[in-house]
């Protein structure tokens, strides 16, 4: 088999394990649908690519990982020079109505809207780690992507934790107090 055919081979097989995970990637990098189909474009591409140099020192997931993180960085950083933005629009997460609890699954959205806009106002470096948090990897191997210690990734997790759970302590007081006939 020659180099091209492997590098096809191993890309199909990192495209169908991990194209669901680029495609949240994408989402959480890129608000508008169609610079996020350019992006996750962009990803496979540079995927596609870099896999011609995969030497197996590291897990294709680390590799993938870090391709489609270094690509979304990079994607975020020409936007914002081409068109001098200071952050992404935010656009209504779709959400698959519960029919069993349809009040859970709005709230459920509304919560996953809340955290999206929290991880989408973080710096690039604190991004990666929630997104990869949140793809259930742990600090060592998030810290191998991001060139992180480990322990240092696990400090911006504990961070992150804090903070969400006071983001939404405070917004579920607001609601219960919008809500209290007491009051």
């Amino acid at each position: 088999m020659d180099a091209e055919a492997g590098q096809d081979e191993r890309y199909a097989a990192a495209a169908t394990e991990f194209g669901p995970a680029i495609a949240r990637l994408a989402r959480a990098y890129e608000a508008d649908a169609d610079p996020r189909g350019d992006l996750i474009q962009d990803i496979h591409v540079a995927l596609w690519r870099s896999l011609a140099a995969f030497d197996g020192r590291c897990a294709l997931r680390t590799w993938v990982y870090r391709v489609a993180h270094n690509t979304a960085s990079s994607h975020v950083r020409k936007r914002r020079r081409w068109r001098r933005e200071r952050g992404a629009s935010l656009e209504a997460l779709e959400a698959v109505a519960d029919a069993d609890d349809p009040e859970g699954a709005v709230g459920d959205r509304r919560a996953l809207e809340r955290l999206t806009a929290i991880i989408q106002q973080l710096g690039a470096p604190d991004r990666q780690v929630a997104l990869l948090y949140l793809e259930d990897l742990d600090a060592a191997a998030i810290g191998e992507i991001t060139g992180l210690s480990a322990g240092a990734v696990s400090v911006k997790i504990h961070r992150l934790k804090a903070l969400l759970a006071r983001r939404f302590a405070a917004q579920r007081e607001k609601g219960e107090a919008l809500h209290d006939p007491t009051s």
